[in-house]
């Protein structure tokens, strides 16, 4: 999973990194979007989330018949849902990318980007829904080569898109929205074709299957989903702060944006890989193994994080030079490279924890965990730094932000888990 997500998050690093090469508005247009895609992306990780924690208890308890119809229901549910705010983000785009500090002629350059990138979404997260049966399921190693297959697909697609082939001109930034669209075309026919025969989508019984998991799953999906829209928001937020700037700080803070995704791929991949064996434990009693898959993993995510990070920070410069060209966003760029990446391995655990809470059964303690990092510790501190000591002091304020979040977090799992009523021992061995 961790390579699947390094790919796929390579696949949008790899779009701004072209989208750079056209300039500083294209690649500003293309950072005003982040934080509405985010809105996407938590609506479909949310439902992923609930749909990998409830049918992966049910395996858990050999309910197979009741995991075969949530995986129908999920998939036309969630589907429907994100087709619903999609229609909405195109509607409100004006007003809200004005609010963002989008000038008119970003504006124009964000619209029929826009226009693409809206359904390259919706397509994206449905394949993403699917994704998430084949590992409630205990299978990673398809949704894995999926995301390298994808992430190929746009590496190919988007040089000859954006910037054109012989006679050609390419289409400038829209090519690099057509570009995710095709792709996730191509793997939403691949994934269909891998569905086939397996019995995970169950159609049959699924009036009677809304009435007895609609609750659970929305007990699980509600908050998991609010927790996920947190972020978009306070980027958001943090977008309006940086444009105080100037353009050419929110392209460089677009660019760390997608940097910081592809470097906690590690990070991701357990967020994905984990949450399905820790409902199978939950769904069997298995206290045990809980703590030791936790433990494990917290010790593999602080140690490399932090490794990468610092690596990361000595290498901002030439790093910065690579990823995009102008003279003043390598500047900011460098400046984000060196404060943030070293506080990416307690902000890791952060995400793991409530990643876990979410398959454990404290979807409302996840929900808290995600508003005190953003609102307590991220946000106040970006604030603070950026009024103390302009972009430099914004970019260690994120650090610190992401170091006390870590920190919260892991005390609160530990007290959580304190609380739990049942045998540390597993029940079947």
């Amino acid at each position: 999973m961790a390579l699947g997500v390094m790919a796929l998050l390579g696949f949008y690093l790899v779009d701004s990194v072209f989208v750079a090469r056209l300039g500083t508005l294209p690649l500003a247009a293309q950072s005003f979007t982040f934080p509405l895609a985010f809105l996407v992306i938590g609506v479909q990780v949310g439902v992923g989330i609930a749909i990998a924690a409830l049918i992966s208890r049910a395996i858990g308890a050999e309910q197979h018949d009741d995991a075969n119809r949530l995986g129908a229901l999920v998939l036309a549910g969630g589907g429907a849902l994100l087709a619903l705010l999609v229609i909405l983000l195109w509607l409100i785009q004006g007003p809200v990318f004005a609010l963002l500090g989008a000038s008119e002629e970003v504006q124009a350059m964000i619209r029929p980007y826009w226009a693409l990138q809206l359904p390259a979404m919706w397509i994206g997260g449905v394949v993403y829904f699917g994704y998430s049966l084949f590992r409630a399921h205990g299978d990673t190693r398809f949704p894995g080569m999926m995301m390298v297959l994808t992430s190929l697909l746009n590496l190919v697609l988007d040089p000859l898109l954006i910037f054109g082939v012989g006679d050609w001109q390419g289409m400038g930034l829209e090519g690099a929205a057509l570009a995710t669209l095709l792709s996730f075309c191509i793997g939403g026919l691949l994934l269909i074709w891998a569905l086939r025969g397996r019995g995970w989508v169950q159609r049959r019984g699924m009036l009677e299957q809304v009435r007895k998991s609609a609750l659970p799953f929305l007990h699980i999906a509600g908050p998991a989903m609010v927790s996920q829209l947190m972020p978009p928001l306070a980027a958001m937020l943090a977008t309006a702060l940086v444009a105080r700037s100037g353009e050419q700080a929110v392209a460089a803070w677009g660019m760390a944006s997608r940097l910081e995704s592809f470097s906690i791929v590690l990070v991701l991949g357990m967020t994905m890989a984990l949450p399905p064996w820790l409902g199978r434990c939950y769904g069997r009693r298995d206290w045990d193994t809980v703590q030791q898959l936790m433990k494990v993993g917290a010790i593999m995510v602080i140690g490399w994080q932090t490794l990468l990070g610092l690596v990361l920070a000595v290498l901002a410069v030439p790093l910065a030079n690579v990823l995009v060209d102008t003279a003043l966003v390598q500047g900011y760029l460098a400046v984000l490279i060196r404060c943030m990446p070293p506080s990416f391995g307690l902000l890791g655990v952060c995400m793991l924890v409530v990643s876990a809470s979410n398959a454990l059964g404290w979807p409302m303690r996840a929900m808290l965990l995600s508003f005190l990092r953003l609102f307590l510790c991220y946000l106040p501190l970006l604030w603070l730094g950026f009024e103390l000591g302009g972009f430099g002091g914004l970019a260690l304020g994120a650090g610190f932000g992401n170091l006390m979040a870590g920190v919260m977090a892991w005390m609160g799992y530990q007290q959580a888990l304190a609380t739990v009523d049942v045998p540390l021992k597993p029940q079947n061995p």
